[in-house]
């Protein structure tokens, strides 16, 4: 199986129209956590998020950070942009150990269950003046999954606040099933290309403030995006993504899948560590 392309491209609403998806919230049910407490599970079924998580030390940080910056410059070199990053677990073996951090995957079990597959791995970068927003949306209309029980990891490679366009929540959305959208795809400054109207409606964002190292966790069905970085710092994210082994993914999406956890279901792949770095 080859990696994917170095940017996926985001299936259309007529590909996903073809997917019998389930696009509901489907809680937690983990009774007895390892490293979560009840309530912390508690507050995830009821808001779509949790945060934040310190997964690596400042050092720690600092390595992977210069890592990006190498990776960064490398695909610029491509003519790529600071977006283009994407399944790199497939191509780079320091994406791999990150997706399947034990520090990481602890985590996610404890609110996906014994069985998990990591199948996910996307640098969104906003470098400094970029001036793009990601608008509005939802994971799981974007994903041939169903049902839509995947949660999203978010790891800080850079400090991220309000100033340089730190991701926003708006808590509680994640049980609203899945919500009208616009398409944007002619948006030169939306890096989505699906827009959620009118979202004042469903309450106030809470902002995903991370120290570098630091993660926050949400659910694939939770409102969320980011405003256009108008400072002169950059702020890079790296999301990985994992799922129950009982989901089902579609349009050849089953065979980026790493098993984190449990034994390896039969419709997933479990793609091994890649030989580069």
């Amino acid at each position: 199986m080859n990696p994917p392309a170095a940017f996926d491209p985001i299936p259309g609403p007529d590909d996903l129209a073809a997917v019998d998806r389930d696009l509901s919230f489907h809680p937690s049910t983990t009774a007895a956590p390892t490293v979560l407490t009840p309530d912390q599970v508690a507050r995830f079924n009821r808001d779509g998020y949790l945060m934040p998580f310190r997964v690596f030390t400042d050092a720690e940080a600092a390595d992977l950070r210069a890592y990006f910056d190498r990776l960064l410059a490398r695909y610029a070199a491509e003519g790529k942009d600071s977006y283009s990053i994407s399944t790199a677990h497939l191509r780079h073996g320091r994406v791999w150990d990150v997706l399947t951090n034990p520090r990481i995957t602890a985590i996610v079990s404890d609110l996906l269950g014994p069985s998990v597959v990591a199948w996910g791995s996307h640098f969104f970068c906003k470098m400094p003046g970029d001036g793009k927003t990601v608008s509005w949306h939802q994971d799981a209309s974007y994903w041939p999954l169903t049902p839509s029980k995947a949660v999203t990891v978010w790891l800080a490679i850079d400090d991220a606040d309000r100033g340089n366009a730190a991701m926003k929540y708006i808590p509680g959305t994640h049980v609203l099933g899945h919500l009208t959208y616009q398409l944007s795809e002619t948006d030169a400054h939306n890096v989505l290309n699906q827009t959620v109207p009118d979202v004042g409606k469903y309450g106030e964002p809470v902002y995903v403030e991370l120290r570098a190292g630091e993660a926050s966790v949400h659910s694939d069905l939770l409102l969320h995006g980011s405003d256009a970085n108008t400072s002169s710092r950059r702020r890079c994210g790296l999301t990985l993504r994992y799922t129950p082994g009982d989901v089902r993914a579609y349009m050849g999406w089953q065979d980026k899948g790493v098993v984190v956890a449990g034994e390896k279901p039969a419709h997933w792949a479990h793609r091994p560590r890649p030989t580069e770095e």
